[in-house]
This record gives structure tokens, C-alpha cells and sequence, in this order.
């Protein structure tokens, strides 16, 4: 499966893993040495702390790189009056007669917790290319779906965009 990630996206993973392996990895590798150094490696809990935090930065470093060499790069080309990538939407849903919102994001970026969802979600999906006063319908799984009404569309403010790049 391939993410959908936006030109935005990939410039932070690429910056992200430019920062690993010329200012982490250095760092990590140094700490990995002095901690060896300190005697005996199989009682040496701080040697064994250090090559963890090692490891971990070089599967950090795979995993982006392997994120931005299968990404198919998205762009919102939607109206401004659509729903596209980067909008904050609020829905009708009658089923629980409450009004949701939402803001639609890159895989990378999903955060249902705190209302980012993703293009590829079953929400997200349903309401791409929608406008103000759509019903739409949500398809969960083959047994369940349920209908919303968008009521809102607004392009995400800075103080999102701000939590969008705290990921």
C-alpha cells in the first residue's frame, strides 16, 4: 500500500532524516563507545540504554525513507468551497444527532484522537470533493455505514497548522 503524502510531507521526512544522521547518529554512536568503555557490557545498563537509542534512530531513519520511496504525492485541488486536503470540516451526523468536526490530512499527519483524519480514512474518502449542505455517506465496513451532512468547510487556520507540524 502505498501513503498519500503531500510535497509538505515528504520536505519534513527528508528534513527529519537529515537531522538523524548528521547530528543524532554521531551523537548516539559516541554515546554507544564511552558506554563500552565502562567495563563489563553484560552488567553495563547504560551501554545497553545507549546502542537501544541507537537502533531505534536507524529504524526511525528506514522507516522514513521507505515512507518517502513508496509515496504517491497527493495535492488538494479542490474549490474553496470543497472539501480537500488541509480543510476543517464540521458534519451532521442524525444517527447521534451531533455535529463533528473534522480536518483532513496526509496518512502521515492522522490523528482521529484529535480530529486529523486521513484522505484514505472511510470518513475522509466520503467527504473529498463534497461542499456545504451534501449528504454523504460513510462506509465502515460491509455491514455498517451511516450518513452525515456536511454543515461547514474552512481551510485550516494557523493554529492548526501548528499542531499538524508538532507530529
Amino acid at each position: 500500500m502505498y501513503n498519500k503524502l503531500t510535497e509538505n510531507d515528504i520536505q519534513e521526512m527528508e528534513q527529519e532524516i537529515e537531522h538523524r544522521k548528521l547530528v543524532l547518529r554521531p551523537k548516539l554512536l559516541e554515546e554507544v563507545k564511552e558506554t563500552r568503555a565502562h567495563g563489563d557490557l553484560s552488567e553495563n545498563f547504560e551501554y545497553h540504554a545507549a546502542k537501544r537509542e541507537k537502533n531505534r534512530n536507524e529504524s526511525r531513519i528506514r522507516f522514513l525513507e521507505k515512507m518517502i520511496k513508496t509515496a504517491r504525492v497527493i495535492e488538494d485541488t479542490s474549490a474553496e468551497d470543497e472539501v480537500g486536503v488541509g480543510k476543517t470540516v464540521t458534519i451532521y451526523v442524525p444517527e447521534d444527532d451531533e455535529e463533528e468536526t473534522y480536518t483532513i490530512v496526509s496518512t502521515m499527519r492522522q490523528d482521529s484522537i484529535h480530529g486529523f483524519i486521513s484522505v484514505e480514512s472511510p470518513m475522509g474518502k466520503a467527504l473529498l470533493g463534497h461542499r456545504v449542505g451534501d449528504s454523504i455517506m460513510v462506509r465502515v465496513s460491509d455491514s455498517y455505514s451511516y450518513e452525515a451532512q456536511i454543515r461547514k468547510i474552512c481551510v485550516t487556520d494557523a493554529a492548526d497548522e501548528a499542531k499538524l507540524r508538532s507530529f
